[in-house]
C-alpha cells in the first residue's frame, strides 16, 4: 500500500529545523572551543557545511526512490539480506541516540532545576511523553512540529540578539588559529549534533513534492546553523575562549546573565530552559518515531504504534548506562562520531552503488513485475 503523500515542503522543513536544534544547544560553545579556541564559529560553519553535503546525499537518494525510505531501498540497492543489516544497525544506532538525549536532559534538569528530582523520574518521563506522542501518523507528527517551531526559534533568536549587547569583539580574534587545534575532529562533532536530520528519509515518501527535499534541507541548515553560529558567536563573543572553556552549559549561562530592556525580566535563563525543554522533547520525539517507524518498516507491518511502548524499558535502560554527567557527555560524543558511519557513510556507499548500478525506483519496479508471474 503506497504512502499517503500528506506532507508539505514547508512541514518537511520544520521537522528538520526541530529535530537539529535540540539538547546540544547547551554544549555546543564549549564543544568548539575547546576544539580551536577562537575559531569557534568558524569550525561551526565547517561542521554545518557537512551536515548540509550528508543532507544532499539523502536528499539524492530519496529523489531515485521517492515512495521508499531508506530502510526499503537500502535492499533494492545492496540486496535484501546486507540491505537488513544496514537497517538493524540504523535502527539501533537512533534507539541509543533517543536514550543519549532522554539522558543528557535529565543531567540537566535535576543539575540546574530539578535538584532533589531523581534522575531516573525526569528521563522515564521525557522518554513516556515522546513515546505516547509517537503513537500519532506522520501526519499528526509533522503538524506537531510546525506547530512548536516558532516557539523554539522566536525566543532563540531573541536570547541571543539581546546577550550581544555585552559581546566584545576581541574575543572572536584570531577568527581561524591555524596553528593549532583540532579542526578535522572538531568539525565531526558538531556535524554529529545535525544527526537527526536523518529523519529526511522518512518523511520523504510522504511528501507532496519530493523533488523539493533540497530546498527544504538547505532551509533547515540555513536556519538550525544559523542559530547553532550565533551561539557560538555569542558566547565566545561574551565569556572568550578561555573562560568558555571552565563552563559546562556556556548558553545556560549566557542566559542567564541576558535581560530584557527596561529589566522587565532581569534574567532570561527561565525562558530559556522552556524553549529548550520544547527543543528537546521535538529532537527526542523524532528520533524516537524514527526508530519505531523504521522496525515497522523492517518487519514490513503497517502500524508502527505497538512498538512505542515495547521500546520505552529497552531505551530507559541504555539511557541509564552513563555513570554520571561527564561519563554521559562521553558517551554522547563517542557514539555521535561513530554515528557518523551510518548518517553520513552508508547513504553515500548506498548512492554511489545506486549510480552505478543505474537503480531508481521505477526501474526497480519494472524488473519485480517482470519476475513475477
Amino acid at each position: 500500500m503506497e504512502t499517503p503523500r500528506e506532507i508539505t515542503f514547508l512541514q518537511a522543513a520544520a521537522v528538520l529545523i526541530s529535530t537539529i536544534i535540540g539538547v546540544g544547544v547547551l554544549s555546543l560553545p564549549v564543544i568548539a572551543v575547546k576544539a580551536v579556541d577562537t575559531g569557534a564559529p568558524l569550525l561551526t560553519f565547517i561542521g554545518t557545511m557537512i551536515a548540509l553535503f550528508s543532507l544532499g546525499i539523502l536528499a539524492a537518494l530519496g529523489k531515485r526512490f521517492p515512495r521508499k525510505s531508506i530502510i526499503h531501498y537500502s535492499e533494492d540497492i545492496l540486496g535484501v539480506w546486507i540491505g537488513r543489516v544496514g537497517s538493524v544497525a540504523i535502527i539501533f544506532f537512533f534507539a541509543v541516540l533517543s536514550a543519549l538525549t532522554a539522558r543528557e536532559f535529565g543531567e540537566v534538569v535535576v543539575t540546574a532545576v530539578l535538584r532533589n528530582t531523581p534522575l531516573e523520574v525526569t528521563v522515564i518521563v521525557m522518554l513516556a511523553l515522546a513515546a505516547i506522542s509517537c503513537r500519532n501518523d506522520l501526519s499528526t507528527f509533522s503538524y506537531i512540529h510546525l506547530f512548536y517551531l516558532p516557539f523554539i526559534l522566536a525566543p532563540g533568536l531573541l536570547i541571543v540578539a539581546l546577550s550581544l549587547q555585552n559581546a566584545e569583539l576581541i574575543n572572536l580574534q584570531p577568527i581561524a588559529p591555524v596553528h593549532k587545534g583540532h579542526w578535522f575532529y572538531g568539525s565531526l562533532t558538531i556535524a554529529t549534533l545535525f544527526q537527526g536530520s536523518f529523519i529526511v528519509t522518512m518523511i520523504i515518501p510522504s511528501m507532496r513534492h519530493p523533488a523539493r527535499t533540497s530546498i527544504a534541507c538547505v532551509l533547515a541548515i540555513i536556519v538550525s546553523g544559523g542559530l547553532y553560529l550565533l551561539i557560538v558567536i555569542a558566547s565566545v563573543a561574551i565569556f572568550g575562549a578561555e573562560e568558555t572553556k571552565m563552563l559546562i552549559w556556556p548558553t545556560l549561562e549566557l542566559a542567564r546573565m541576558t535581560s530584557l530592556p527596561a529589566n522587565v525580566l532581569e534574567r532570561l535563563d527561565i525562558l530559556f530552559l522552556a524553549v529548550w525543554v520544547t527543543a528537546v522533547f521535538t529532537t527526542l520525539f523524532s528520533t524516537y518515531y524514527f526508530t519505531i517507524h523504521s522496525l515497522s518498516n523492517l518487519l514490513r507491518l503497517r502500524d508502527h504504534k505497538m512498538f512505542s511502548l515495547f521500546l520505552l524499558p529497552i531505551v530507559f535502560v541504555l539511557a541509564m548506562v552513563p555513570q554520571n554527567v561527564m561519563d554521559t557527555y562521553r558517551f554522547i560524543l563517542t557514539i555521535g562520531l561513530y554515528g557518523l558511519i551510518i548518517t553520513i557513510g552508508y547513504p553515500a556507499v548506498l548512492l554511489i552503488i545506486a549510480i552505478l548500478r543505474k537503480k531508481r525506483e521505477d526501474q526497480h519496479d519494472r524488473e519485480h513485475a517482470q519476475k513475477t508471474p
